[in-house]
């Protein structure tokens, strides 16, 4: 058996390389380049594009929280995999290693880095949150944030099981057709008639609740024309799987065209609405001051009202 100084000292002729700057030079390269990659190659492609502000601004969220995760996971790899291949146990070997009791610098290090990363996160997520359009400010039954400059205002009501669209500033006629213009702030007013629902905007990366009796905002300007598809995203009920539909972004002469056509299209139909208000009684067939009149459904119109479906 070896004695003590003989386990402390190297081999003779053979000096113990630094791996502690080994480990940093090989995870400062690889880590790197996975930013690179991640910025220049992947952030393009995440979701939910760049249709509109909010998404323009979660895809940066996902592109930046991804930037700091990766050296994170990269270096666990890293230590992981040197340690496997360096310090692995090899034939005949079967001394312990000096002892360690404590290491002043990588205490250190890994408090202070630690500390940063939890606290730039919480500084960046709560900037986030509060910003122009954030979930913070500009979402949610009583917004502290409104966008300057003239805005369209488009309420979503949500049933079982289809939604339909509301554009107030254009008579207040009600279409199962979104359609919005580009390079302009959009008030999505949204609630429910029955049950609880959620309006999701994918491409747009508006996603807001639609609760009876309860009128939550979400703002957004979409950026080029595109389509749009809308789902529920929240179990509502037997058919709530097929409870989505499609719409989309034109320029905004294209869009008064249409907002002006529709709007002298179903005045037939607007007139069998309720006066526009921010929420109504969830009540589908018209008792007590429900939505619709007893006995009508402006969906049995599909040529006059402009629906794509009937109603279940």
């Amino acid at each position: 058996m070896a004695t003590t100084g003989d386990t402390a000292a190297p081999a003779a002729g053979r000096r113990e390389p630094s791996h502690g700057w080994r480990l940093f030079a090989i995870w400062l390269v690889i880590a790197l380049a996975a930013d690179l990659v991640i910025w220049f190659v992947w952030k393009p492609h995440l979701p939910p594009g760049t249709l509109s502000t909010s998404a323009a601004d979660q895809q940066f969220d996902l592109a930046v929280l991804s930037v700091i995760a990766a050296p994170v996971m990269i270096f666990v790899l890293v230590y992981f995999s040197y340690a496997v291949i360096v310090w692995r146990h090899r034939e005949g070997d079967d001394e312990d290693g000096p002892a360690q009791f404590g290491h002043t610098g990588i205490q250190a290090t890994w408090i202070i880095g630690t500390a940063v990363i939890v606290l730039s996160l919480f500084v960046f997520g709560t900037y986030e949150l509060i910003s122009p359009a954030g979930a913070g400010a500009g979402e949610g039954p009583a917004p502290i944030w409104t966008p300057g400059g003239k805005t369209l205002q488009v309420q979503v009501i949500a049933q079982q099981w289809r939604f339909t669209y509301r554009y107030p500033q254009f008579g207040g006629f009600e279409t199962t057709q979104l359609v919005l213009p580009e390079g302009q702030w959009v008030q999505f007013n949204v609630t429910s008639i029955d049950v609880i629902h959620s309006f999701w905007a994918y491409q747009l990366g508006v996603k807001a609740d639609a609760n009876p009796g309860v009128n939550n905002v979400a703002f957004t300007k979409p950026t080029h024309a595109g389509s749009i598809t809308v789902r529920c995203a929240e179990l509502c009920g037997l058919w709530h799987g097929s409870m989505y539909d499609f719409g989309h972004i034109m320029t905004k002469q294209g869009f008064e065209q249409w907002a002006t056509s529709t709007e002298q299209k179903l005045a037939p139909a607007t007139k069998l609405l309720p006066k526009f208000a921010y929420t109504y009684v969830p009540d589908a067939n018209g008792a007590d001051g429900g939505y619709y009149p007893d006995n009508v459904d402006p969906y049995s119109n599909v040529e006059t009202y402009g629906a794509s479906t009937t109603q279940s």
